[in-house]
């Protein structure tokens, strides 16, 4: 037997063997004939990832075998000559959205019983693999977005190498700023206060061993992001270390700008320089005195650069962007999420389980840059709940990237004045409240929580924060624009029309209540209301449409028993 002989039998034996699993495994996927391109890089990213996960060496995507019975029914998939989106030939396509490439062979096997394509996959090495901005992962036998399973995603992390604890063989002490190094001892003693005396006789060296910056003396690329020179960015490379300031307008568009460097130690002290800190007012209850608060706490969005520092991916070369609106101030870094979403972090008030960059994040809160491991972002939202001020926004639905709005401004004065009145409520009571005056949704047993406690109003999903502010400042008119009135107010002045009026247009219809429903909802959430009214109406039995769809004619049924 030849050499190739042996391969090609090698390769049938491969294809046998895989075959033998009474089901498909997660670092396993066959597939009759469905080779869509954006299908088969998903996958590929499904199973380098789960092969990671189950300390497998290879993966593998079979094309030309039956995924329920396992039999080898052939395939004339040719991934040579099938293109990928755009025109692009697929191999090439799939290639530049794989980040990383895992690297993955293919080859054809001409089996007894047809034609076999194997994808035979590396595994993901410290890293999840993503397409084209997505991550997947194979949970049992289906493939799913990697962010559903952040303890699987997590722990594909802790099973590759720290980027920030790397030695940088070209840096020594010399590249790091002796500014930095003084504003670290300075923090190293906030954070232990009973080691001052200690300190004070150590050597930088000895410092920054202890502050885990170096490594016996050596210089780590957390040294040089928190304490580096400007120009030891470039020992760095490729690796992005920046942080961008941008100034905008009302309109978006850009006023003035600011990058910086390291050392990072020092950037919440020049962004605090720049970003500006007006003062905004709010009237309690039962005074005539205003309250001043600042638009911002400047520990909070230190906190929130800190935490885009730790947790900046810094190998896929982005930047920390800050952008100050003239209400709001928006921090972005470059890389998923780890723990999955806020609400878990905020309830289970513990340290992760696992950290992208876990040597930087150490160092860190050893210079007392950030809270604790874990806790920065719930005191963050403690934080602006005892301002009364609306809660951090974070958005994590853009692949790779965290993003947090701190609003600089009161959104809606019933919840600043409940806040202020009602220091009672808990975090978890507030947070649901953030969302209310955001106009955004929450769980109907959520909603049922609040409305017990009377701190809502109106018909679910539409709420607003209870009149019980509103009573106490005297602006129960107001009020009652915002919440509206009862469905049943609504359907008796439909009736009272059509019953006067009949046959009424639609036109003539929106006429009359347009005006009298709640201010919180727009144009065209006033005519969906209206509609949904009318419809009540008609299957009631109470009114009946005799004009067409497009130009109705509505009557009372009533008058026409009359």
């Amino acid at each position: 037997m030849t050499s190739d002989q042996e391969h090609d039998h090698h390769r049938v034996n491969l294809v046998d063997e895989l075959r033998q699993f009474s089901t498909e495994t997660e670092w396993v996927e066959f597939k009759n004939d469905n080779h869509h391109p954006q299908a088969i890089g998903e996958y590929i990213s499904a199973l380098a990832n789960a092969a990671c996960l189950k300390y497998k060496p290879k993966a593998y995507l079979l094309y030309g075998i039956q995924d329920k019975t396992y039999e080898v029914v052939g395939t004339s998939f040719d991934p040579y000559k099938t293109k990928g989106k755009g025109n692009h030939d697929l191999l090439p396509w799939i290639t530049a959205g794989l980040i990383p490439n895992p690297g993955f062979e293919i080859f054809i096997v001409e089996h007894p019983s047809g034609r076999v394509v194997v994808f035979e996959i590396e595994p993901a090495r410290g890293r999840p693999v993503r397409f084209y901005g997505e991550s997947f992962v194979r949970v049992g036998s289906s493939k799913t977005n990697l962010k559903r399973h952040p303890d699987r995603e997590g722990a594909i992390w802790s099973r590759g190498s720290d980027w920030s604890a790397e030695i940088c063989k070209d840096a020594t002490i010399e590249d790091l700023d002796p500014e930095a190094v003084s504003k670290a001892r300075e923090q190293f003693v906030i954070k232990h206060p009973s080691q001052a005396d200690e300190v004070a006789e150590w050597d930088d060296i000895t410092l920054l061993n202890k502050a885990r910056v170096l490594k016996q003396g050596k210089v780590t690329r957390t040294a040089l992001l928190l304490l580096g020179r400007a120009e030891s960015a470039t020992l760095l490379s490729p690796a992005v270390a920046k942080i961008s300031w941008i100034l905008k307008d009302s309109e978006n568009r850009e006023l003035d700008y600011e990058h910086f460097g390291p050392p990072f130690l020092l950037a919440g002290d020049r962004l605090q320089n720049r970003i500006r800190n007006l003062n905004v007012r709010a009237m309690p209850s039962g005074t005539l005195f205003p309250v001043e608060f600042t638009q911002y706490d400047f520990w909070v969005i230190r906190e929130a650069l800190h935490n885009c520092i730790a947790h900046q991916d810094y190998q896929l070369r982005g930047r920390v962007i800050v952008v100050e609106f003239p209400d709001s101030v928006l921090l972005t870094n470059v890389g998923d999420f780890l723990p999955g979403d806020i609400e878990t972090v905020i309830r289970q008030d513990a340290p992760q389980s696992f950290y992208r960059n876990n040597f930087l994040s150490d160092a860190m809160v050893e210079l007392n840059l950030i809270d604790t491991q874990g806790g920065g972002i719930k005191r963050m939202f403690e934080t602006q709940r005892r301002r009364s001020f609306p809660l951090p926004d974070y958005d994590l639905t853009k692949p790779g990237s965290v993003t947090v709005n701190l609003n600089g401004r009161i959104l809606d004065e019933r919840y600043t004045r409940l806040l202020l009145e009602r220091t009672d409520l808990d975090l978890e009571q507030v947070i649901l409240l953030d969302r209310v005056q955001k106009g955004l949704s929450i769980e109907r047993s959520e909603h049922r929580k609040l409305k017990n406690a009377g701190l809502v109003e109106g018909r679910y999903p539409n709420l607003i924060v209870t009149d019980l502010v509103a009573k106490a400042t005297g602006k129960i008119g107001e009020h009652i624009l915002e919440r509206g009135f009862d469905n049943r107010y609504y359907k008796d002045l439909i009736l009272e029309v059509v019953n006067e009026h009949g046959p009424v247009s639609r036109k003539d219809i929106d006429n009359v209540l347009l005006e009298k429903l709640p201010d919180r909802l727009n144009l065209q959430q006033k005519r969906n209301k209206v509609h949904n009214l009318l419809q009540d109406l008609r299957l009631s039995g109470k009114i009946i449409n005799r004009g067409t769809r497009a130009r109705p004619a509505w009557i009372s049924l009533k008058a026409l028993a009359d």
